[in-house]
């Protein structure tokens, strides 16, 4: 069976390292890049040490340390044992993920895919490489939920069947590169922000995994995205939004909800609809 030669570049958290790994069986690994800062200058500096930022800084970083304790997206992923890669071996770290290194390391591999989940955005030389080009997976339907905090924005509005993950290829905007696939999780009462986010993730590394499969097949993934949708910032979900949806969660949003997981395929111009 043909397999596609791949490059990962992925985050460091137990999420990012559960794709990698469904990634890792799907195809053949070359390297596995993680990032392991940002891209810094002088202009990005002056704007995050902006008293508004410092402050939404903060509030973020204890509200996530509330969230996160006992480390349960690790649980969650890895419920057997620690957070780990299958291929440690081929791990290279890198301080941002458009580092002049990066570019160096694909030209160098020749990855026929390049398979990105949880890093910041890809710019610059990087994006013209890849023989098959750069899949993402996102965490919310693009184009209607682009950018960050989507699971907690559908919520937010009402829209829990709009909750999801977007696997495209990646182009010089925000999510906004052609469409490759639609992964909804199974929605239930009682369930959180965090549990439904990692629960998308979780059916979206099975089909990250068959993407690359089919694609190794010679298969036309991919369509045009329907328009530009929304785009949510970090800097957009403040704590009376937080309270809202708490208010909205107690007060019996999801109650009765039962729906089922869904993945909705872009090939040939065409949607296919698997409900399981």
């Amino acid at each position: 069976m043909t397999r596609l030669r791949i490059m990962i570049l992925c985050g460091r958290s137990a999420r990012h390292l559960h794709v990698a790994n469904a990634l890792c069986r799907a195809g053949e690994a070359l390297a596995i890049v993680q990032e392991t800062g940002g891209e810094w200058n002088l202009k990005k500096t002056l704007k995050k040490l902006r008293p508004d930022n410092l402050f939404r800084k903060a509030w973020r970083w204890l509200r996530d340390r509330r969230r996160y304790t006992g480390n349960p997206e690790a649980k969650f992923f890895f419920p057997d044992g620690e957070p780990r890669l299958d291929r440690p071996e081929l791990v290279r770290e890198v301080t941002h993920i458009n580092h002049p290194e990066v570019v160096k390391l694909a030209r160098d591999l020749q990855p026929d895919l390049i398979c990105v989940f949880g890093t910041s955005l890809i710019r610059g030389e990087l994006l013209q490489e890849g023989r098959l080009g750069i899949v993402n997976l996102h965490g919310g339907l693009s184009p209607e939920y682009r950018g960050a905090d989507c699971t907690f924005w559908a919520l937010y509005n009402g829209e829990p069947e709009k909750i999801g993950c977007t696997l495209h290829y990646i182009d010089a905007g925000i999510d906004t590169g052609r469409l490759i696939a639609h992964i909804s999780p199974e929605v239930c009462e009682g369930d959180s922000e965090l549990v439904l986010f990692w629960r998308a993730v979780q059916d979206s590394a099975e089909v990250y995994a068959e993407a690359v499969a089919r694609l190794a097949q010679g298969e036309q993934l991919g369509r045009v995205q329907p328009g530009r949708g929304h785009l949510y910032q970090v800097k957009d979900r403040g704590l009376l939004h937080e309270r809202a949806l708490a208010a909205q969660l107690a007060a019996g949003m999801l109650k009765g909800m039962a729906l089922p997981r869904r993945v909705n395929w872009f090939a040939n111009g065409t949607v296919k609809e698997q409900n399981t």
